[in-house]
């Protein structure tokens, strides 16, 4: 992936023709969408102007309204952001989406076990497209099913997809409103645990006598971002855990998503670790917003979006690290992408609220069933022949043994699963007929 780096501004314009170019009315092209220069060379310039001379505009504007961050690079100098219409657009709707109830349906608002179980699943999607993006090599299929049953892992693919789920599970329970350094180093090793090379790698930064990991091009190996030197990292890794608990009304004001976003950014580009960097990164993202009161996020799959387009997330870096360690431009790709998530839960949602009701309707009252019973069967009637155990049921809602045992019992009992015993465990199995035995029992 080739990106080219902004021509340096001195000398770009003349000093005959500065005025002339401060005079000359913002192209409507540039407040629609934040350029790089990889863009701008591409398109005919304003009427009067050169594309070097609008690229000298373009900046001259955006340096008014830039604002520096503690995120250094390597030589000391400060990455900046901005906040133009765009964001605070994506930053309004993110605000009315995923920090209050509006519009949201009874199921994730009201149920507490309803919201576990669409929790559940959603922490299991992100662990698995998470994984997927950093090369695991199993289905969604198998991967559900690992983490379902709670079976031991296969390879190494797999155990990258349990490891992220206990990551995030710790990131969600075990991390509190405070981010130390420790913290953020036991997430990597839960991450990377029996993954690594080098297994003594998990759970600890690169040390300066180890060759740094760079950012390399997968089909080529062309060397994206060189990370800052190995010796810089402890005092890196303290000073963004300090920009992490920085309090909203402190005097620095960052809207809370920008800041979440942008402590992602940060621990991907200081790439502190052998391995995990970008999943590591992506779970900072949910705790920051967890934590600050942004609940609809844990239910979104960012992984799920990022992986439909992996060079774009790559490619959201590079322009922030071409042009002047300027972050807006990741800052606008990754509200894009919380964007598309919302919208991706809501047909989600959508659909499971229907499958569900469907089943109520056949079982003429929700009564007779509970939450996580009228979701198996929702399941089982798309899904004849599949099997469940108590194990599988009690992960996939977030209950104990006993309580999955009853429920499961339960339905065999009532003669709409059918149950046998391999070795010590009960295995139970959706029939063909569930619907005709569905409208039996009404």
């Amino acid at each position: 992936m080739h990106v080219e780096a902004p021509p340096s501004l001195g000398g770009l314009v003349s000093r005959s023709r500065l005025l002339e170019v401060v005079k000359t009315p913002t192209d409507p092209r540039a407040r629609a969408e934040y350029l790089h220069w990889d863009k701008v060379r591409h398109l005919d310039p304003p009427p009067g102007l050169s594309a070097k001379e609008w690229w000298w505009q373009i900046k001259f504007g955006r340096a008014l309204d830039a604002k520096p961050l503690p995120l250094t690079d390597a030589s000391g100098e400060a990455f900046t952001f901005s906040l133009p219409d765009a964001v605070h657009r994506l930053l309004h709707h993110i605000d009315q989406q995923c920090s209050g109830q509006i519009a949201m349906p009874e199921v994730v608002t009201g149920d507490e076990q309803a919201r576990q179980h669409y929790l559940v699943n959603s922490l299991m999607e992100e662990a698995i497209r998470s994984s997927q993006l950093e090369g695991a090599a199993t289905s969604r299929k198998v991967a559900k099913e690992l983490l379902r049953s709670g079976r031991a892992p296969k390879d190494r693919s797999e155990r990258m997809i349990l490891n992220n789920y206990r990551a995030i599970r710790y990131m969600r329970d075990e991390i509190g409103s405070t981010l130390t350094p420790s913290a953020v180093l036991e997430l990597q090793r839960i991450l990377t645990e029996g993954t690594l090379e080098d297994p003594s790698a998990a759970g600890r930064v690169q040390r300066p006598d180890e060759e740094r990991i760079a950012v390399v091009e997968r089909l080529d190996g062309t060397v994206l971002h060189a990370p800052p030197p190995a010796e810089q990292l402890p005092a890196r890794l303290a000073a963004m855990c300090a920009f992490a608990n920085e309090p909203i009304d402190g005097e620095r004001f960052i809207h809370p998503v920008v800041r979440g976003i942008l402590l992602h950014f940060w621990l991907a580009y200081d790439h502190p670790f052998e391995d995990g960097n970008g999943r590591t990164a992506r779970a900072l993202f949910y705790w920051y917003m967890r934590v600050h009161g942004y609940w609809l996020v844990e239910y979104l799959s960012i992984s799920h979006i990022l992986r439909e387009g992996p060079s774009k997330y790559t490619k959201a870096f590079l322009l922030t690290e071409t042009d002047d360690r300027d972050t807006t431009y990741f800052l606008l790709f990754q509200l894009g992408v919380i964007e598309r998530a919302i919208a991706q839960f809501h047909r989600y949602l959508k659909r499971k609220v229907s499958e569900v009701r469907s089943v109520e309707r056949l079982v003429d009252s929700a009564a007779h069933f509970n939450h996580r019973q009228l979701a198996l069967l929702s399941d089982a009637l798309h899904s004849p022949e599949r099997t469940y155990t108590i194990g599988g049921h009690a992960n996939s809602h977030d209950v104990t043994h006993e309580s999955a045992r009853t429920d499961l019992t339960d339905l065999a009992d009532r003669g709409l699963i059918d149950r046998r015993k391999e070795g010590r465990q009960w295995i139970f199995t959706a029939p063909a007929d569930l619907g005709e035995r569905l409208n039996a029992a009404r």
